[in-house]
């Protein structure tokens, strides 16, 4: 009998990834994804426990979910309701003894569980959030062709999960565990059965995806920039992407990666956090300001025409105005084409969350700066692709008829007019209009291009 499943994801993309694994193993089970919690028979909260009051949400909309829960209820129809994710991981009982409404609790190693688990709540509440000794990636049902072409043209592949650098305001350790790498075997079979599906880019994601060190082909431990270069040798990989990378884990290879293969994407997300040495040092971010500055250097050696992005935290325990100034110096140096801002939050069991606490009107008075900062440098950036040409892979269909709507390399939407059949393919785009965060533009004829590539702009 066929039942209804409803995943929500919150935060960062290997959730979404994470969300696609845990449908893709109850599908056997008979469950089909339904876009709305309302009439689903299974729903689950696949949650994220990075920023403060995480939790809080979670409670909220378990809320609303328990009306929905109890109305169906009352109609003779069963809904089962889990927790995933970091919040279960950090939550664990708390969550089934404060919501009457939660059948089950699974932290992010023990998905592979969720049908046993179902069948343990049939009996009686379940929960799961111990670290298991088999590894969940050999475990997780692989994605039908028909789940993966509704998904779309770009997919995204784990490749590592956890981390080991203990930076002082991250819960990553305690919640995702120490790091694990995929072998590269069945990271490339994974590639490959999504290309074969009709997927044309590939996101790999890790919590420190640069730190990866799974094992070879060659039976030894490779890196992500050995990886990169088998998975380009993928026919229909058109284009790779990797995220979220740390400063210490840059090496030769990924940045001889980055010089080397044209399907890897002059865009890099490279958190920093904060432009000041000695709230670096607070942080155990085990970088200074010169080693992220001299690490962007050889990347722009290497690729000219690349771009960055980051995420900074204002307002750190101990965080001084100089300190803060130190941070919007080196907005200015870099020139980032867009960063993530937040305000420091204590999370429970981190060492920051025991350092003495800067009030919040500071921190909201620096995040608006950092944020009007980043506006700037943003604007500053898109202005650039104004009358540029570069190519866009095509994704879906536009909001208005005739509008086909892909992504550039730099990952900003591209809406144009264009035929459906475009979908799935890489075309050169010429910008025409600019907004917030999108670029307008027209087909640009292949063999009649007159604009200058953004990459020749940049470079120039």
């Amino acid at each position: 009998m066929t039942k209804k499943l409803y995943v929500k994801s919150y935060g960062c993309q290997m959730n979404v990834y994470d969300s696609h694994r845990m449908a893709d193993t109850l599908a056997p089970a008979g469950f089909v994804e339904t876009a709305t919690p309302d009439d689903a028979d299974l729903i689950i909260l696949n949650t994220c426990n990075i920023r403060e009051k995480a939790a809080d949400k979670v409670y909220s909309e378990l809320g609303r979910i328990r009306e929905l829960k109890d109305a169906a209820a009352s109609g003779g129809r069963r809904v089962t309701v889990a927790v995933a994710g970091c919040v279960a991981q950090a939550e664990g009982k708390e969550i089934l003894r404060r919501e009457r409404a939660v059948d089950l609790v699974v932290g992010p190693q023990s998905y592979h569980r969720l049908p046993e688990m179902l069948e343990r709540a049939e009996r009686g509440r379940a929960i799961e959030t111990e670290f298991p000794v088999e590894t969940k990636f050999d475990h997780l049902a692989a994605p039908s062709r028909a789940a993966i072409a509704r998904r779309g043209v770009s997919a995204f592949i784990t490749v590592q999960e956890g981390c080991d650098k203990f930076c002082t305001f991250c819960v990553v350790p305690y919640t995702r565990g120490m790091e694990v790498s995929r072998p590269a075997a069945k990271i490339v079979a994974e590639a490959e059965r999504l290309a074969q599906a009709g997927v044309r880019e590939i996101t790999l994601l890790g919590q420190n995806v640069n730190g990866y060190h799974g094992e070879g082909v060659d039976g030894r431990a490779s890196t992500l920039g050995r990886l990169m270069h088998r998975l380009a040798e993928i026919p229909g990989v058109a284009r790779l992407r990797y995220s979220t990378s740390h400063p210490c884990d840059m090496d030769d290879s990924l940045i001889a990666a980055h010089r080397d293969l044209p399907a890897l994407m002059p865009q890099l997300h490279l958190p920093v956090q904060s432009g000041s040495d000695r709230i670096l040092e607070a942080m155990n971010r085990r970088h200074t300001r010169a080693d992220y500055l001299r690490t962007v250097e050889r990347l722009r050696t290497a690729r000219p025409d690349i771009a960055f992005s980051s995420d900074f935290i204002v307002g750190f325990p101990g965080e001084t105005e100089e300190d803060f100034r130190d941070t919007l110096r080196l907005m200015s140096e870099i020139g980032f084409a867009s960063a993530y801002s937040f305000k420091y939050s204590p999370r429970p069991g981190t060492p920051a969350a025991d350092m003495n606490q800067l009030p919040e009107a500071v921190k909201n008075e620096r995040l608006q700066r950092l944020q009007d900062d980043i506006e700037r440098h943003q604007a500053a950036f898109m202005a650039r692709c104004l009358g540029l040409t570069f190519d866009v892979l095509f994704e879906k269909p536009g909001r208005h008829p005739g509008q086909i709507v892909g992504r550039s390399p730099y990952l900003q939407p591209v809406p144009v007019v264009g035929p459906p059949s475009l979908i799935g393919e890489i075309a050169p785009v010429t910008v025409t209009e600019i907004r917030v965060n999108s670029l307008f533009g027209t087909l640009a004829d292949a063999s009649r291009q007159t604009a200058p590539s953004f990459a020749e702009a940049v470079g120039a």
